[in-house]
């Protein structure tokens, strides 16, 4: 069996001088959520979920392709919007350098369904990661762990093979791991995935949920992709904290082609939130790169920046940037577009706009080619000082994740405190080959 590749490339980069303005950055629409009586315990909290959606698992759609050569191998560690202000002058500067979306690259094929009745065998399904895509919910991972102790595996009709198993992992200060494992491979060998579900916990009400799969297909195209979600309480103020993450790549098994993407977002019950992506993308001669953040404190005060670049093997090489900060009405945003040519000829143009939160906004810039302006006018101020998607949205999306039950703790026994953090993404997680922004 093959792999399916729709949206295992979408490349488009022209080489070009020319200024286009960058796609916006994709922020999804979430379903306002409201409280309801259902009560969900968080370590040794309590308070009232406002997710009343089934835990049915939403199966996506996916390719097939069985495995049973190495894979690459890659362990896992079994261990609303209140007040908005709209933007209405652009954080970005008017031009911006063309960054597009990659196209097709891969064929897309017949693929089986994952699930089928017991003793049967799971059948892939699974498909590259899509590009852009953030980080997903529980339910599009459709995790449905075992209860009973399996270790199987099979022949297909069509020659392919596969495996499933599960199991439990117990350590100190009540930690547990249950996780599911399964995978297959084509009749040659030639394509394969495997797939790892799990769900983590201990006595301090730590909780995490997870998911890592990868693949590869007769043409050589290979991915990877892993998700997880945690909550956990942090130990100096004892305020809940819910984290997502997920890492995604994929590369061309015929052409000098690949991505990779890091995507993390964090909440607590006190309002802050952090956002952000790393991504880099490689097409032959073409290669880009973008990082962005949010960072929001819970009273008030934001920060954003985008940082987006590309160049050719030629020497050709562009990019753009942003930043604004405010608090209470009051704050900036500054930012350059630059382009720099194969003989190392530089441009670029530079801004920015200082609020003072009585109507009164001072805009300045200037160029390389000798563009200048310094102007005070009369403008309100927008900005979104708390985010479209907060705690009480991830709560919501996170019933799966609430619902995990730690092991019982003997009477007298407490939990060791080591006062560290689950460990989160990190800017220097990133691979090697990422330069720095010009």
């Amino acid at each position: 069996m093959a792999a399916s590749s729709r949206g295992f490339f979408d490349f488009k980069l022209r080489v070009t001088p020319q200024l286009n303005h960058f796609p916006e950055l994709c922020r999804r629409k979430r379903r306002k959520l409201c409280f309801d009586a259902q009560r969900v315990p968080l370590g040794n909290l309590k308070f009232h979920c406002c997710c009343s959606d089934s835990v049915t698992p939403i199966r996506r759609t996916s390719g097939a392709g069985n495995g049973g050569d190495k894979i690459e191998e890659r362990r896992f560690d079994p261990k609303k919007n209140s007040h908005i202000h709209r933007v209405r002058t652009q954080a970005t500067p008017p031009a911006a350098m063309p960054f597009a979306s990659p196209p097709s690259i891969l064929k897309q094929e017949k693929f089986f369904p994952r699930c089928t009745p017991r003793n049967s065998g799971p059948q892939s399904r699974d498909t590259p990661p899509k590009r852009d895509t953030g980080i997903a919910n529980e339910k599009d991972w459709g995790i449905s762990l075992l209860n009973e102790n399996v270790n199987e595996s099979g022949t297909n009709e069509d020659g392919s093979t596969w495996y499933r198993e599960n199991g439990e992992e117990l350590g100190e200060n009540g930690y547990r791991c249950r996780w599911t494992r399964m995978g297959g491979q084509s009749h040659d060998g030639s394509s394969q995935w495997k797939e790892t579900w799990w769900e983590k916990s201990d006595w301090t009400g730590y909780k995490e949920l997870g998911v890592e799969k990868s693949g590869r297909n007769s043409e050589g195209d290979s991915w990877w992709e892993t998700w997880q979600e945690n909550l956990h309480q942090d130990e100096w103020s004892n305020i809940a904290r819910i984290e997502r993450s997920a890492q995604k790549q994929a590369k061309s098994g015929t052409e000098n082609a690949g991505w990779y993407e890091k995507w993390w977002e964090k909440y607590d019950a006190k309002g802050w939130t952090e956002k952000g992506a790393h991504k880099y993308g490689r097409l032959n001669e073409q290669s880009w790169w973008e990082k962005w953040g949010e960072n929001y404190d819970g009273r008030g005060s934001v920060l954003k920046w985008t940082d987006k670049w590309a160049e050719t093997e030629l020497g050709t090489k562009w990019g753009d940037k942003w930043e604004e900060r405010f608090f209470k009405g009051i704050g900036s945003r500054h930012g350059e577009t630059w382009h720099v040519s194969p003989s190392s000829e530089r441009w670029s143009r530079t801004w920015g706009e200082e609020h003072f939160g009585n109507g009164k906004v001072h805009k300045y810039g200037n160029s390389t080619t000798g563009e200048s302006w310094d102007i005070v006018v009369d403008e309100d101020t927008y900005y979104e000082a708390e985010p479209h998607y907060g705690w009480a949205d991830v709560v919501g999306d996170s019933s799966q994740l609430l619902s995990i039950e730690h092991l019982e703790r003997p009477p007298g026994v407490f939990p060791n405190l080591d006062f560290v953090s689950p460990p989160s993404p990190k800017a220097d997680d990133l691979p090697d080959d990422l330069p720095s922004s010009q």
